[in-house]
């Protein structure tokens, strides 16, 4: 039985392009089709209807017409528009931060619905808590585990024997934390403290709720935003575009 060509689905609005005179191509990202791709007619006139409903950083329940290429947006209402993102040049700075993030670690048409609520739920809690370090780190550590590039950080990558609590590396290739000893005769490892290892087990294991409570002074904050920024940047092999914008604020 073919597929219905109209459907509906909420989504998280990641990314736009301008396509001709009047039109957007929409990068969507849903809870159950994964990342998918539609044309917005005419959604850059002045008088468009559809135009406040399909804004970046906007969570919309979506009507579409599947198509050859690309889908068509066919009806839009908006369920969240995070308008304290829109009111602020850093808030939005971070929340197309976490956009671009979900853009470039998912495929089309792969159903991540994992992804989906964390998305939804962060650009939420952006919207009301103060600590906005920690939430973007949660958000890049729990990214890493939804899209299977969750680092190893219980025990050295290299020898498999338990982390002591002395400073050990980073190794982005190996995809995990190695020991002093596995470590000494390697380049391009990154030191990583006592205390910023068991920030990032708590980052990778615990809820926002426990999270959110920790307590991070700015040396420790540098050191943890390093070495996850130096893994992503390994693992997508470029920097993120909204990452200079965001550290200039």
């Amino acid at each position: 039985m073919p597929e219905p060509r109209d459907y509906q689905t909420e989504a998280i609005i990641i990314k736009k392009i301008k396509l001709g005179e009047a039109d957007r191509i929409l990068t969507l990202y849903t809870p159950h089709l994964g990342k998918i791709h539609a044309v917005a007619k005419g959604v850059r006139r002045p008088k468009s209807k559809m135009a406040g409903h399909l804004e970046l950083l906007t969570y919309s329940q979506i009507s579409l017409a599947s198509g050859r290429n690309l889908d068509t947006v066919t009806g839009c209402q908006t369920i969240n528009g995070y308008l304290p993102l829109k009111s602020d040049l850093e808030l939005t700075t971070c929340g197309l931060y976490l956009a671009e993030l979900t853009d470039q670690f998912t495929v089309d048409r792969q159903e991540n619905n994992g992804v989906f609520i964390l998305l939804r739920d962060t650009l939420e809690r952006l919207c009301q808590v103060n600590n906005r370090d920690i939430l973007i780190r949660y958000f890049e550590m729990k990214l890493l585990n939804e899209t299977g590039f969750r680092p190893q950080l219980q025990q050295c990558v290299k020898c498999q024997k338990p982390l002591e609590p002395v400073t050990n590396y980073f190794n982005n290739n190996a995809g995990g934390v190695v020991c002093p000893g596995c470590g000494k005769d390697q380049h391009l490892l990154y030191p990583l403290s006592v205390n910023a290892i068991k920030i990032l087990r708590i980052l990778q294991s615990e809820d926002f709720s426990y999270a959110v409570k920790l307590k991070i002074g700015p040396e420790l904050a540098f050191e943890l935003k390093e070495v996850i920024r130096r893994y992503i940047r390994y693992l997508l092999e470029r920097e993120v575009k909204s990452i200079a914008f965001l550290d200039s604020l």
